[in-house]
C-alpha cells in the first residue's frame, strides 16, 4: 500500500479500525492487587482475569479477530476426516506461505514436538538466532541441545541496530565446521525473537543463512509465529524490500525455509496452527506424529472453527494495515517512555514494548530476579499484567545451578488491535511512577519450582515487605485512587 501513514502528526498511532464489541475490564483496588500477588505466588501467570485492568502478558491467542473471520467460523465443516475447513485453510497456506503440504496442530508449541521428535536425536544440536523457552524445552526433552548464534550486538539492549535477531553468519560457518554436519538436524531461524525484545531478522541475513544451508546440506526451519511483523518490519527498514508489497516479502522469507511452522495465535490472530513444507518427503516424516500426538490429518487437535479463522487470518497478514497495528502501538509506547527516561529495549520491536528490568531495578542482583519482581510490582501499581523475560523464564544446568538469562525484560504485550490509545498511556503513565520510585522494588525467591517450564506454573515470594512499602506509598501519593 503505497504513501500509507500510520501515524498521525508522526507521534501518534492512528488506529485503522472501528470498535463494534467491547469487552468490560476490572481495575480493583490495589490492597486486592497485592491480596492477588500473593495468591499468584507473584507470578503474573498466576492472576485471575477478574483482578487484570489490562492484560498484556502475551499476544498470544489474544489478538482482535476480524468480522470477517468471525464470519467464517459460522461455515465449518464439522467432519472428523476430510473437512472442506481444512481445504480452506491449506489453500490459504499455499497461497500466503507458499506450502503445498500441511499439517494442522494445536499450536505453536505442538509443532515444536512434533518436529524435535521426528528430525531431533540425543547429541544433536539446533544452531539458531535465539532460543524461545518451549522451542528448548522440547529440544532439550529429546536428547539435543542448542547454539545461539547471534549477532554480536544484538543482547546490547539500547541500540540502532535494525535487524538485532539476525544470524552471524561467521559464527554460523565455525560452528558447522566445528560441530560437524551429522550433528546438526537443521538451522532454526525465528520470526521475530521473543526473548530478546521481540527484534527481527533481515531477509539480507536469511539468504546467507540459505547459502551456507545448501553449501552443507542442511535444512531451514522457520518459526514465523510473528512472521507477519517480521515482514512489516523489514519494509519499513530494509531499503531493498520498502516497495515490495507484503506478500511478496512473505513468500520471499518462507521460500528460504525447507519447513515453515507458526503459532495461529500470534500469526492470525486465531487459535491453532500447523507445519508446512513443499518436501514430500519431510511431510512423510512428520505426518505419522499428528494422528498420536494431535488428531487427524484434517483438525490436528483444533475446532473446524479455529481452522476456518485461521484461513481467513492468513490472508487478511497480507493487509498492512492491519500487520502495522501492533508494531506502531509498540513503537509509541517504547518511544514515549524512553523520553521519559524509563529503560526500554530499542529499537521497538513486535511482539511487545519491553522494559530493561536490569538497569530498571539495578539495586537487584539477578538471581534475586529483577525482571519478575518489576512486573509483580507493575501489576501491584496499576492492575497492568506483563510478563517476566528473564532468570524466571530460564532453567538450572544438571547439578541444579542457576543458568543467568542473557537479558532481564519485563514484556508489555501489545495484541493486534485489542488496546486504545489511552489505555497505552495509562500504562507509560504507571511505569514512570515506578521509575521514580524504582529502589522500593525488592527481590523474589522460589516456594515452588517445577522442573520444565517453571515459569509458567512457579510460585515465588518476596525476600522483604517490599510489596507492602511499595502500596503505602502508592497510597500516599495517589490517595484513595486505584
Amino acid at each position: 500500500m503505497p504513501n500509507v501513514k500510520f501515524y498521525k502528526n508522526e507521534d501518534l498511532p492512528l488506529e485503522l479500525h472501528k470498535v463494534r464489541i467491547v469487552q468490560k475490564l476490572n481495575l480493583v483496588p490495589i490492597e486486592r492487587r497485592l491480596d492477588a500477588l500473593k495468591e499468584a505466588g507473584y507470578n503474573t501467570f498466576g492472576l485471575r482475569t477478574a483482578d487484570v485492568f489490562l492484560d498484556m502478558i502475551t499476544d498470544s491467542g489474544v489478538n482482535a479477530m476480524s468480522d470477517n473471520q468471525l464470519a467464517a467460523m459460522m461455515r465449518a465443516d464439522d467432519a472428523y476426516a476430510g473437512s472442506q475447513s481444512f481445504e480452506r485453510m491449506q489453500k490459504a497456506v499455499e497461497d500466503v506461505l507458499g506450502k503445498k503440504y500441511l499439517l494442522p496442530v494445536h499450536q505453536g508449541r505442538a509443532a515444536e514436538n512434533v518436529l524435535a521428535r521426528t528430525f531431533i536425536k540425543p547429541g544433536d544440536v539446533v544452531p539458531m538466532n535465539y532460543h524461545f523457552t518451549t522451542t528448548l524445552a522440547h529440544i532439550t526433552e529429546v536428547g539435543g541441545t542448542i547454539a545461539e548464534l547471534l549477532c554480536d550486538d544484538a543482547l546490547e539492549l539500547s541500540s540502532t541496530n535494525p535487524f538485532k535477531g539476525n544470524i552471524d553468519i561467521d559464527k554460523l560457518v565455525r560452528f558447522i565446521e566445528e560441530t560437524g554436519v551429522e550433528r546438526i538436524p537443521f538451522i532454526r531461524m525465528e520470526a521475530s525473537t521473543n526473548l530478546i525484545g521481540g527484534q527481527p531478522f533481515s531477509i539480507s541475513n536469511m539468504l546467507d543463512v540459505r547459502r551456507v544451508a545448501d553449501k552443507y546440506g542442511l535444512m531451514v526451519v522457520l518459526d514465523a509465529s510473528l512472521l507477519g511483523e517480521n515482514a512489516f518490519l523489514v519494509k519499513q527498514r530494509e531499503k531493498e524490500w520498502g516497495e515490495n508489497s507484503m506478500g511478496d516479502i512473505l513468500k520471499m522469507m518462507t521460500g528460504l525455509a525447507d519447513i515453515v511452522y507458526f503459532s495461529a495465535r500470534k500469526l492470525s490472530s486465531s487459535r491453532g496452527g500447523g507445519i508446512c513444507t513443499n518436501r514430500h518427503e519431510l511431510y512423510q516424516k512428520m505426518e505419522v506424529m499428528i494422528p498420536l500426538f494431535e488428531g487427524f490429518l484434517t483438525y490436528g487437535g483444533m475446532s473446524v472453527r479455529e481452522i476456518e479463522a485461521i484461513a481467513v487470518g492468513l490472508y487478511e497478514t497480507l493487509d498492512e494495515t492491519m500487520i502495522s497495528q501492533s508494531p506502531t502501538f509498540i513503537k509509541y509506547l517504547v518511544e514515549t517512555a524512553e523520553a521519559k527516561g524509563i529503560p526500554m529495549v530499542t529499537p521497538p520491536g513486535v511482539l511487545g514494548g519491553h522494559v530493561n528490568a536490569m538497569e530498571f531495578c539495578s539495586h537487584l542482583r539477578q538471581n534475586q530476579y529483577p525482571a519478575g519482581a518489576l512486573a509483580a510490582a507493575l501489576y501491584l501499581c496499576s492492575g497492568v499484567r506483563g510478563m517476566e523475560r528473564g532468570t524466571v523464564s530460564s532453567v538450572r544446568d544438571e547439578q541444579g545451578n542457576e543458568i543467568l538469562s542473557d537479558v532481564e525484560l519485563l514484556r508489555l504485550a501489545v495484541p493486534r488491535r485489542v488496546f486504545t490509545l489511552s489505555q497505552i498511556n495509562y500504562v507509560i503513565d504507571r511505569l514512570e511512577w515506578l521509575w521514580d520510585n524504582r529502589k522500593l522494588i525488592g527481590g523474589l525467591q522460589w516456594v515452588y519450582e517445577p522442573r520444565v517450564l517453571r515459569f509458567f506454573m512457579g510460585k515465588l515470594e518476596p525476600t522483604s515487605d517490599w510489596p507492602h512499602r511499595l502500596m503505602e506509598k502508592f497510597r500516599k501519593d495517589f490517595g484513595d485512587s486505584l
